[in-house]
């Protein structure tokens, strides 16, 4: 029997010889280290091989035994596990956001998003108007911190009535004005009322903000003002969340009438309205003014953007309040993220001041009637067991209703697998759905082929849902 004491002496004479060395040096044949160290071949051979097994050496057969390149420390495995108690257990859930967000595969074609294709922005005006302006000195130079003036002037000539530029706070975007206002009007942890359905994303700024959703039914005009008063009354809540012009996403406009009630009901309970004015230039008709206008009490905090009408890149949106409910709106502006960058700001001002303004909206919205048209048609020739909540007067969506008993995430998974994404309603509901829908996007697609090839696909999607619950 070898002895293992004699592999070891040898396996440790070895081993220092190679510290020593350089990595590809070759070591003695193993008839040398016989010779050398006064041992057998069988001891020599396990020497090496335990070598080798500690990465020390590399065994090159006919060519002999080389000393193994320097490997690197092996560094401990990270342990992450410790932020799971250390962040407790509250979660922000991005998932129905990033997944309106997601960009779609190569030949699939998307009938879900925000935004308007690629095609139908106006970047060569965009582009022209952001080179204008960082031409300018004082593009690159602080900017007032609630924004530029003569964009703060822009933003309250186009929501009209009495609001001032001195009304309005420049802020990063319609959701940033979202996760502002609940941040700064509603405590953490108190309730805040929403329609239902609503935008995804305002369910997740609220929760995110740690305040508790409730719902509140809407109608084909809107959300019932009976039933927002029960609300305010139930949960003791102080804000309200809405979509008054072409909700997201049933497509309702609230009327004129209901503004006023909606008001009425919100300065009884002593409650905030969050108008959230997302898609006014995109209606193909004229519309209620916005409640804000409407407003004398500082009840109304009015959103309007600019990235849904332009690019999702022109993240620049006016926050338009009164009181001390402005000034907590700036405070925390302030303290959150300072301003909006100048250059950003001054595109916005230069684009919006020039007459390709104008000539973006009437191109827009005549392409958005177009496309609602073309998608109405091709559900009624492709996908007849879809029932269409109403046809709305513009925006970006159709609300669909699929058969009672049809699972909405199973529709949406087949869909995709026939190349065409779809959003299912569930996301759109702060509590139980009364039951399955789809949101169709007519904007999305990068022209009427692509947007009847996305209908055509999904309609034997819609049959077989039906016929399985048949």
């Amino acid at each position: 029997m070898q002895d293992d004491s004699s592999i070891a002496r040898l396996a440790a004479i070895l081993r220092e010889e190679t510290e020593r060395s350089r990595p590809g040096d070759r070591l003695p044949s193993s008839r040398e280290i016989m010779r050398r160290h006064g041992v057998g071949p069988v001891t020599v051979s396990r020497a090496i091989a335990q070598l080798a097994a500690e990465g020390r050496v590399v065994t090159r057969p006919g060519a002999g035994v080389f000393v193994a390149p320097a490997r690197r420390p092996v560094a401990e495995a990270p342990d992450l596990s410790w932020q799971t108690v250390a962040l407790g257990d509250r979660m922000v859930d991005d998932s129905a956001v990033t997944g309106l967000l997601a960009q779609p595969a190569d030949g699939v074609v998307p009938l879900t998003g925000g935004y308007l294709n690629p095609e139908l922005r106006p970047v060569a005006a965009l582009a022209a108007a952001a080179a204008r302006a960082v031409r300018r000195a004082e593009a690159w130079s602080m900017p007032p911190l609630n924004g530029l003036p003569e964009l703060r002037r822009w933003f309250a000539t186009e929501v009209g009535g009495a609001v001032t530029q001195n009304d309005v706070l420049v802020v990063s975007g319609g959701q940033t004005a979202l996760t502002l206002a609940f941040r700064a009007l509603a405590a953490p942890g108190a309730p805040i009322l929403v329609e239902t359905p609503t935008y995804p994303g305002a369910l997740a700024a609220a929760t995110a903000a740690g305040l508790r959703p409730a719902a509140v039914p809407v109608d084909h005009d809107g959300v019932r003002p009976d039933l927002l008063a029960e609300a305010f009354a139930m949960t003791g809540a102080r804000v309200f969340y809405c979509q008054p012009t072409l909700h997201n996403p049933t497509g309702a406009t609230l009327t004129r009438e209901r503004r006023q009630q909606v008001l009425a009901v919100a300065r009884a309970a002593g409650a905030f309205v969050i108008e959230d004015d997302y898609a006014r230039y995109l209606a193909t008709g004229p519309v209620p003014p916005p409640m804000v206008t409407m407003d004398a009490h500082g009840t109304a905090v009015h959103v309007l953007s600019l990235s849904k009408i332009t690019s999702p890149s022109l993240r620049v949106a006016g926050l338009i309040a009164r009181g001390p409910a402005a000034h907590r709106l700036r405070a925390c502006q302030v303290v959150e993220s300072f301003f909006v960058a100048r250059p950003l700001q001054e595109t916005a001002a230069e684009f919006a001041g020039s007459p390709a303004w104008r000539r973006h909206l009437g191109t827009v919205r005549q392409e958005i009637g177009v496309r609602q048209a073309a998608l109405l048609a091709g559900l009624a020739r492709h996908a007849p067991a879809a029932e269409v909540h109403l046809v709305p007067s513009g925006g970006l969506h159709v609300w669909v209703r699929l058969p009672p008993g049809a699972d909405e995430t199973e529709v949406a998974e087949a869909a995709q697998a026939q190349g065409v994404l779809v959003s299912p309603g569930r996301i759109y509901y702060p509590s139980e759905p009364p039951g399955p829908h789809l949101r169709l996007t007519h904007t999305a697609a990068a022209g009427l082929s692509e947007l009847e090839e996305g209908v055509r696909r999904l309609g034997p999607v819609l049959a077989a849902s039906r016929a399985g619950r048949d």
